[in-house]
């Protein structure tokens, strides 16, 4: 097949479907390109921020959103060994909603890709894996080549957007230098039943058994075990028993739950990076989201930033390419917006990875709680700022499109 558009946003995840939704909503015609038949896949970003939600709320969808299935968090604590200290409270925000929702990420997606399925300039083709970029003579980027279970797909547009992923296609033809800036750890995620006498609270445990993370998703655990990078077959190699024992002692549910785990199969592993692009442009082509960015999964930050992304996108260049091409000063401008953001964040991150995760995992002594984490918990009002940094953001966007 050979189809013409004027914006061919290639991923459907957080920034590549908010970006088409308002792109689309504001008169542009635009092809999304999703290389999965569907959306149900074990995400890692399941967080939606306030300052998201504002966003939502410029659409007129922040209502509509929240009646998904969700859960709220108003607060967010950290265990040392056994002590517990309130770290974040977002009550204290200045936003719509002073809340984290938790909700599974293919229902964010789903609800993204419905939202944008109501405007007649936006397709949505599943199982259409990119493979190439199309450039005419000059070398501008024209379109892109896809593969498709009824054939090769060739999309030629005004303006491709890669917003796939940490192993980003699009950002790999184009030929983009990768900046890795490095990551101490990898994480283990699985699910453990939840209980009502296990509590309600979403906290992070620091022991020198390990380094935990419960999440409350109702009616079970999302759970993160952060081990040493590259520990994943050391783990195993240690067997399925040890790794259960472990589990018990650090989780906040009875330890025999941890019986559940039967096997490592029910185990992913996230290969944690943290890395970045110089250059997010080329002439028709811009690059955002983790294809720009890999974040750490500090803060949970990445699928806001993400999405901050599309906003500022969307902001800067829906008008102009609603009219035709965009120059590359324009795809420019779009870097120049989000990459402080992006620096501070990403700093941020290897701060807590260099001066807490790493000397978490290396101890074998029981560890003693550091002061800014004692000086938060004893000062409620300072638990605003890292409330801030995680729920709203460094550079917060708002809808500034035009509404077709």
């Amino acid at each position: 097949m050979e189809v013409r558009t004027r914006c061919c946003v290639v991923g459907g995840g957080p920034a590549g479907l908010m970006l088409s939704l308002l792109l689309a909503r504001a008169g542009v015609e635009v092809m999304a390109l999703e290389k999965h038949a569907d959306f149900l896949r074990d995400f890692r970003g399941d967080t939606i921020h306030p300052s998201t939600m504002d966003a939502l709320s410029d659409l007129g969808l922040l209502e509509r959103f929240l009646e998904l299935p969700h859960q709220e968090v108003e607060t967010f604590s950290a265990i040392v060994e056994d002590q517990i200290f309130q770290v974040a409270d977002f009550r204290r925000l200045k936003t719509k909603k002073r809340f984290i929702a938790l909700m599974p990420q293919w229902d964010f997606l789903d609800f993204l890709a419905g939202e944008a399925a109501r405007l007649p300039n936006f397709t949505l083709f599943r199982r259409a894996q990119a493979t190439e970029l199309l450039r005419d003579d000059a070398g501008r980027v024209t379109g892109v080549e896809a593969q498709t279970p009824e054939g090769p797909l060739r999309v030629e547009a005004d303006l491709v957007v890669g917003a796939d992923g940490r192993h980003s296609t699009i950002r790999k033809a184009a030929g983009f230098e990768v900046e890795t800036l490095g990551a101490p750890m990898d994480v283990m995620w699985f699910r453990v039943s939840r209980a009502p006498g296990d509590g309600a609270a979403t906290a992070g445990r620091f022991s020198s058994e390990g380094l935990f993370i419960a999440i409350n998703r109702g009616d079970y655990w999302q759970c993160a075990l952060v081990i040493p990078k590259g520990g994943g077959e050391a783990v195993k190699a240690e067997g399925i028993e040890a790794f259960r024992a472990r589990i018990g002692r650090l989780g906040p549910f009875p330890p025999e739950r941890a019986q559940e785990i039967e096997s490592f199969d029910q185990t992913s592993l996230l290969s944690v990076a943290v890395d970045r692009l110089d250059r997010w442009h080329a002439p028709g082509l811009l690059v955002i989201g983790d294809a720009a960015h890999a974040m750490s999964p500090i803060g949970g930050v990445g699928v806001n930033v993400a999405i901050q992304d599309a906003i500022a996108t969307a902001n800067l260049l829906a008008e102009a390419l609603r009219r035709g091409p965009v120059d590359e000063a324009a795809l420019a401008r779009v870097q120049a917006r989000r990459m402080p953001a992006v620096r501070v964040t990403q700093a941020m991150q290897l701060m807590m990875q260099n001066n807490v995760v790493a000397p978490t995992l290396a101890s074998r002594t029981k560890l003693t709680p550091p002061l800014p984490l004692r000086l938060l918990d004893r000062f409620p009002i300072l638990q605003g700022l890292p409330a801030r940094l995680i729920g709203v953001g460094v550079r917060p966007e708002r809808v500034r499109s035009p509404l077709a």
